[in-house]
């Protein structure tokens, strides 16, 4: 018999990946040093960012089909080359001096290195995992949100040993090696693997996906996808927002130093990673609707309270809420998408719900940068965003009549028997 490989050793292997493709939220690092050395402005520099962020979903949404077909091992060399031949591309940009040739290589290519890198390791191991899909999708998206943890760090001793883009040419050559040697442990579970691996006499929560169910192009036109990805596009535009203006929205507000506002915003990554892997890890058990309904009742008067807020402490507590909540976003909506679609496209599926986090990436901080220009104030950003949240907590209470629905669909005979069941 052909040796099963270790679920285990999958997990590691997806969370060397998102490791890897999550520095890009330690982009920051790089902002200050290319605007002094190349006189290039903040806003011509955040841009590659939010064009990486971009490139991310649609690239996502457009390899989906790439990854179901190839498999997880083909996708996770092909992020390598893009995200790798991005980085040290940038370095040549900043060798160069050429703005376009950063936006073609960071935002372009390493934007589709991060779409495929993304969705290669969490759409695997929800098959790895049917048991624990949000315990799964969490370890893998641990390591995006840790990354900047890690390689904002390094990034800044590199930067004063090396320069800015020998700094980019050997973080390029790094994050290659390890998304490499990564992906060539990932592969999908054997054939009927899922079905072998439940514990006997434990009783089961199961749904049926829809009739529609496993097919990626009918599942996007059904009303839980819309849902579900409004929900998810205002989750994120909140958070982002926050991401992007952190360091100066607490000095205007809370009067934090530029010192203590940076170690704040380290401080920031570190919930952004726990958050992903305990917020998934209850989605287990408490189900996801219950989870995002949670997300946005929390934020709302988060949002309401940010702009009165002077205590210092207490200004930074309430940031770490919204990015636990934004982290926690990103955890949870994998496993929510096998819920009620099933896994067997769920790369496709998924891929096409990263369409929300492009959309994101440019609303949330090109908002907030805007509103904060034309009223020179955060306080219309934040109470625009409590709105946006109260309206995703409307669609968290109508999503549950889908599943409601779904629920019912156990008395009734499985009109596709051939399709997969989900745990909810």
């Amino acid at each position: 018999m052909k040796k099963v490989k270790n679920r285990w050793l999958i997990a590691a292997s997806a969370v060397g990946i998102h490791l890897s493709i999550g520095s890009v939220y330690a982009w920051s690092v790089f902002t200050t040093p290319l605007v002094e050395q190349l006189g290039w402005n903040l806003k011509e520099t955040q841009f590659s960012f939010s064009l990486a962020i971009f490139c991310l979903g649609i690239s996502a949404a457009f390899l989906g089909h790439f990854l179901e077909k190839k498999g997880p091992k083909i996708s996770g060399l092909l992020t390598a080359i893009f995200f790798g031949i991005g980085m040290a591309g940038s370095g040549l940009a900043v060798h160069l001096g050429s703005i376009y040739l950063l936006y073609l290589c960071y935002g372009l290519l390493g934007g589709i290195g991060l779409g495929l890198g993304y969705i290669t390791p969490v759409a695997t191991l929800i098959k790895w995992f049917p048991d624990k899909p949000g315990l799964a999708t969490g370890m893998a998206v641990m390591g995006f949100g840790f990354a900047a943890l890690i390689s904002s760090p390094l990034i800044v001793y590199l930067i004063g040993a090396v320069g800015i883009a020998n700094t980019f040419y050997l973080m390029g050559a790094i994050y290659f090696l390890v998304i490499l040697i990564s992906s060539l442990y990932l592969a999908p579970p054997p054939e009927g693997w899922m079905q072998e691996q439940k514990a006997p006499g434990k009783k089961e929560k199961i749904i049926r996906p829809l009739p529609l169910g496993l097919d990626a192009n009918k599942a996007v036109k059904t009303r839980s996808f819309w849902l579900l990805w409004l929900m998810f596009f205002i989750n994120i535009s909140c958070g982002i927002a926050i991401i992007s203006a952190a360091s100066p929205m607490a000095q205007e507000f809370a009067g934090l130093s530029v010192v203590a506002a940076a170690t704040m915003v380290g401080i920031m990554g570190l919930f952004n990673g726990l958050s992903r892997i305990g917020w998934a890890s209850l989605s287990d058990l408490i189900g996801r609707p219950n989870i995002f309904s949670i997300f946005f009742l929390v934020q709302i008067p988060v949002f309401l309270l940010l702009p009165v807020v002077k205590d210092p402490l207490l200004f930074q507590v309430l940031l770490f809420i919204i990015i636990s909540c934004y982290g926690g976003g990103f955890a949870t909506m994998p496993s929510f998408l096998g819920d009620i679609f099933g896994t067997r496209h769920l790369g496709i599926i998924l891929g096409y719900m990263l369409t929300a986090w492009a959309a994101a990436g440019m609303a949330g901080p090109l908002f907030a940068a805007w509103t904060r220009t034309i009223s020179e104030s955060y306080d219309i950003t934040l109470y625009f965003f409590a709105g946006l949240l109260f309206i995703a907590m409307i669609f968290s209470f109508l999503i549950r009549r889908d599943i409601q629905k779904l629920q019912t669909l156990k008395a009734v005979p499985n009109p596709e028997p051939s399709l997969d069941k989900a745990e909810v």
